[in-house]
């Protein structure tokens, strides 16, 4: 079953379970998918699927961080159910552990010790390797404990 027709069972199934929270958050990142496909006149396949799904959840993480800051927790309750609900569609998140190691290896590979100034060239070849996978603030971290 393709990911797109998965979310669309989803959604189904959360209209007759009448959960608010994952059918609304369903019908958003359908929304994101087909806005995509209309103003690119593209059919996305399973990988541009799970790009605009990391775009969703980056966007939701982004805006959770403002909603603790003023104190909203109600807000940020909510974001974060429907950050759980984005990552049930995504693939298996890697742990710290598995993006080090990631990181260790390309490094390695390029031939880079240490020093901020290779940061963006680590980075740059590590994200394609862990696209999906990993959120990107916690691989810029890895890679700045590497090297320094």
């Amino acid at each position: 079953m393709s990911l797109k027709d998965r979310l669309a069972d989803d959604y189904k199934e959360a209209m007759k379970a009448k959960d608010e929270i994952r059918k609304n958050t369903v019908i958003f990142a359908r929304a994101a998918v087909k806005q995509y496909e209309v103003d690119h006149r593209v059919e996305l396949d399973e990988a541009g699927v799970i790009d605009i799904l990391a775009k969703q959840i980056k966007m939701r993480r982004d805006a959770l961080s403002d909603f603790e800051k003023a104190g909203r927790t109600d807000l940020s309750e909510a974001y974060n159910k429907e950050i759980d609900i984005l990552l049930q569609y995504m693939p298996k998140q890697l742990t710290e552990e598995e993006i080090l190691s990631i990181v260790k290896e390309v490094a390695k590979e390029l031939g880079l010790e240490d020093g901020k100034q290779s940061m963006g060239k680590l980075i740059g070849a590590v994200m394609p390797k862990v696209k999906g996978r990993a959120d990107g603030n916690i691989v810029k971290k890895i890679v700045e404990t590497v090297l320094s």
